[in-house]
């Protein structure tokens, strides 16, 4: 795909909305921004609505916050049915208007292509074994009933009402098609991209033990138990090594708590982190170490990668889509303590061989720009219109 658009490809009006905060600094509302701009750039109107647009700065429900979002998100495009031309919903906000538009119409309506970075099926699985462990602790009794009767109706019926679909990693795209009967020509696998700042010239040898990073908020299915395991060992093998947990959005003392106290000298925790100072915070670090149990596709992998980090994370979800063990990085198998000693003690040994796998990293990072995201979604939405007999495509 070049991204050429032909004579006869006009302009689209396009809705992209989410049902989180308005902030650029990461997450979903970063990623719908990046692709937003790279989407005006190529000459289309796009329209943001997230949580700040719907609600009162006192209005936002907690528990319920999906729902009321997705009722009024519907409302918002209701009132102007022919503003745009395609609206891209983020799971599970588009599930109201999924539903209007298929079972109540009019099929007039702007068709709807969803998106979705996880797996609810994902998290049923990986929760369900923790649990058993005393790993999960927002998998109780109590959260497991809410998920079934709650939280998994919303993803299903956002899924089954969408005209189209773009998941992040194959994981994800692999089940649209298996077990949501998604037609494979309107389901696209579209990995995230990579901003230009984080591509920094790095040096891989120095003095002192290695500083480890994880990025990230602080959540139990994080492999966060796992790393805890392995930072004992390697703090005894490594003395001076540092494990640096920033971006948690939590207080410090939850961190130093949950490691105990002969982990103290080896813990730092930076609970928020501005956008721009982020590169930085790669930059000043030797490792990426993030051995989650489960996500769609991280950002904060790719943009590690690009930064020349050799990495080490888990083998599940999205993470192989981008990382080949021993090439760009190294995989270690997800909930295992054994296996993350290994990896570091292995990095830890050679420079040349963490200049290796940086250097590897960020140039497989270079072809991952917004840019070529936003192309392969653009071509997505004028299918979707296509096949929908719209005039827009």
């Amino acid at each position: 795909m070049d991204g050429k658009r032909t004579a006869s490809s006009g302009p689209l009006r396009i809705l992209m909305s989410a049902s989180v905060p308005r902030r650029r600094e990461g997450g979903v509302a970063a990623i719908i921004y990046n692709l937003g701009r790279e989407l005006e750039n190529r000459g289309h109107a796009v329209t943001y609505i997230f949580n700040e647009d719907l609600f009162g700065p006192d209005q936002i429900p907690a528990r319920f916050n999906d729902l009321v979002f997705s009722y009024r998100l519907q409302r918002y495009i209701l009132r102007e049915p022919g503003k745009f031309s395609i609206v891209n919903l983020h799971a599970p906000s588009g599930l109201l208007y999924g539903l209007r538009r298929h079972w109540l119409g009019p099929k007039s309506l702007p068709p709807y292509v969803m998106t979705l970075h996880g797996l609810e099926e994902r998290r049923v699985h990986v929760q369900s074994r923790e649990v058993k462990k005393g790993h999960a602790w927002n998998f109780k009794l109590r959260n497991r009933l809410w998920h079934r009767l709650y939280t998994f109706p919303l993803y299903r019926a956002a899924i089954h009402t969408a005209d189209g679909g773009h998941a992040y990693s194959r994981d994800v795209w692999n089940i649209l098609h298996l077990k949501y009967n998604m037609d494979s020509d309107r389901a696209r696998y579209i990995p995230s991209g990579v901003e230009a700042r984080f591509f920094l010239p790095r040096t891989y040898s120095g003095p002192g033990p290695l500083k480890l990073l994880y990025v990230g908020t602080w959540l139990d299915q994080r492999g966060i138990f796992y790393l805890r395991e392995a930072l004992h060992v390697l703090a005894q093998k490594f003395p001076g090594i540092t494990m640096t947990f920033a971006g948690c959005h939590c207080s410090p003392e939850i961190i130093q708590r949950f490691f105990g106290p002969k982990l103290a000298p080896v813990v730092v925790v930076h609970p928020v982190v501005p956008a721009d100072r982020i590169q930085e915070l790669f930059a000043s670090h030797d490792v990426f170490l993030f051995p989650s149990l489960m996500e769609g596709l991280p950002g904060v992998l790719l943009e590690a990668m690009a930064s020349g980090m050799p990495v080490i994370t888990a083998e599940t979800c999205g993470m192989p889509d981008v990382v080949e063990d021993g090439f760009n990085g190294l995989l270690v198998p997800p909930a295992h303590a054994g296996a993350i000693v290994e990896a570091v003690e292995r990095l830890a040994a050679s420079d040349e061989l963490r200049q290796r796998l940086g250097q590897t990293a960020q140039q497989t990072m270079s072809r991952y720009t917004w840019e070529r995201s936003a192309i392969m979604l653009e071509s997505l939405f004028r299918h979707i219109l296509r096949l929908e007999g719209s005039a827009s495509a």
